[in-house]
């Protein structure tokens, strides 16, 4: 239109050709600043729209994969060597599976339990895969990363979570209904409690400080590994027998792999590439550290020698216990933390599991259930606001800061997610038996659950 304009015929009369070069002149500097508005549409829809981060985005694909690396092969290893020879193979294959199951529905629907909608105790099924997230989606709880990375990173904790629970029944439990309580136990017990902590539940409105799983992860797999392990029974021969691990070397490969991927566990959770990401990363590098000593110089005075087992269940203790808090709280506050966790977990599986003669076969409540459990009250105690504290938000402070109040809503956070992963697991476990027996019989568990369930077995 413009350019018609400028080459229409000029007038005759002398006031209409000044009038249409004024005209001109105006409608030149029009079409330039439409121009240049235009221009900058792109750019500033862009910048409305584009809330994800290349960075954000590249730090939390690699904390994705460190805690998938965390069950597989980390879990496997760590668990395989400490059971008998003969059960290797099947104490693998519990976290193989848990690892597929899980999986599958958490992308199918789980997810969009545990972290959509905003009721109390469920979410919906609004953010699945097929109804709601985009190649560009982002979720309200992760404003910078692609909703469907948020929704792998979240699969790799319930993940983790399933696995983790093998450990209690570990060379007695029956991989079909090990199966099984995978399915239930992640609608049942797993997904609310991810949405109270989480996702918008009633938790997390009233204040529960959670960095990466105190509640959700380590208290529901410790207090679910307790119940299965008193459901089941004890192994044939527990506390007759001699029941020593298969390969303690393979237990400290799996403790390395863990290690290292809790680094993504709880500093992924931060959810972005940033100074408190690398907090939570040096807290919980300290936490496992004096986890380890504390644990393998308790030993040393008790036993005269320090196992090579003390000292990974002690690192294990540590990183357990300092995950709920690692992202609230001061890096020495790490080592405070690892320093007890190592003690009370230490005498939990040494002296407390042996007086009760329950048989949790790979410490499961010992060090993540009781380390959970410390953990989320410890979040209370050193909670910082030099750590919590953001733009517009004063944080949140701890006991030794001066707020008592928020050490009881940690202590109720606990005292929720014990109850219900009780009552749930429980629940879980006498549905799952309606289709299956829970546990191999005698004779299969003397023979090994490799050959008995699995048709294979270690090469002698």
């Amino acid at each position: 239109m413009l350019s018609s304009f400028a080459r229409r015929p000029p007038r005759h009369d002398f006031r209409f050709r000044h009038e249409g070069d004024a005209l001109r002149l105006t409608g030149l500097r029009a079409a330039a600043t439409l121009a240049a508005l235009f221009a900058s549409l792109p750019a500033l829809a862009q910048d409305g729209d584009a809330k994800i981060d290349g960075a954000d985005t590249a730090f939390m694909i690699a904390a994705t994969a460190l805690v998938l690396m965390m069950t597989l092969p980390g879990l496997a290893l760590f668990y395989s060597g400490m059971v008998r020879k003969k059960n290797v193979l099947a104490t693998m294959a519990q976290c193989l599976i848990a690892t597929a199951v899980v999986s599958l529905l958490w992308i199918g629907v789980a997810y969009s339990l545990a972290f959509s909608g905003d009721g109390a105790l469920i979410g919906d099924a609004s953010r699945t895969l097929l109804n709601g997230i985009g190649v560009d989606t982002v979720s309200p709880l992760a404003k910078t990363i692609p909703e469907i990375l948020f929704m792998i990173y979240q699969m790799t904790f319930a993940v983790i979570t399933c696995a983790l629970v093998g450990g209690s029944v570990a060379e007695r439990m029956k991989f079909s209904a090990f199966m099984l309580f995978c399915v239930l136990w992640l609608f049942i017990v797993y997904a609310p409690s991810a949405h109270w902590v989480w996702g918008g539940g009633f938790l997390q409105k009233m204040g529960l400080l959670d960095f990466a799983g105190g509640t959700v992860v380590h208290i529901n797999a410790g207090v679910a590994g307790l119940v299965c392990a008193l459901v089941l029974g004890n192994r044939v021969g527990f506390g007759r027998e001699n029941l020593s691990p298969f390969d303690v070397s393979l237990a400290v490969i799996g403790t390395g792999l863990l290690w290292v991927g809790w680094f993504g566990f709880n500093g992924g959770s931060a959810l972005a590439a940033n100074s408190r990401a690398v907090f939570a990363i040096v807290a919980t590098h300290l936490a496992a550290c004096a986890g380890a000593l504390v644990w393998s110089g308790l030993e040393w005075l008790q036993r005269g020698k320090p196992s090579v087992l003390g000292v990974v269940s002690g690192a294990v203790a540590g990183l357990g216990t300092i995950t709920p808090a690692s992202g609230y709280i001061l890096p020495w506050h790490g080592v405070v933390i690892g320093l007890i966790a190592g003690a009370v977990c230490y005498w939990f599986c040494t002296v407390v599991k042996y007086r009760l003669r329950y048989d949790d076969t790979l410490d499961v409540f010992g060090v993540h259930g009781v380390g959970g459990i410390m953990g989320t009250l410890f979040a209370g105690v050193f909670a910082t606001r030099a750590i919590t504290a953001s733009e517009g938000d004063p944080g949140v402070a701890g006991l030794l800061e001066g707020d008592p109040h928020q050490l009881l809503i940690q202590a109720i956070g606990v005292l929720v997610t014990v109850v219900w992963c009780v009552a749930g697991t429980f629940a879980t476990l006498k549905i799952a038996s309606l289709f299956t027996s829970l546990r191999a019989n005698a004779d299969d568990e003397r023979e090994g659950l490799d050959i008995a369930l699995h048709g294979e077995a270690l090469h002698q």
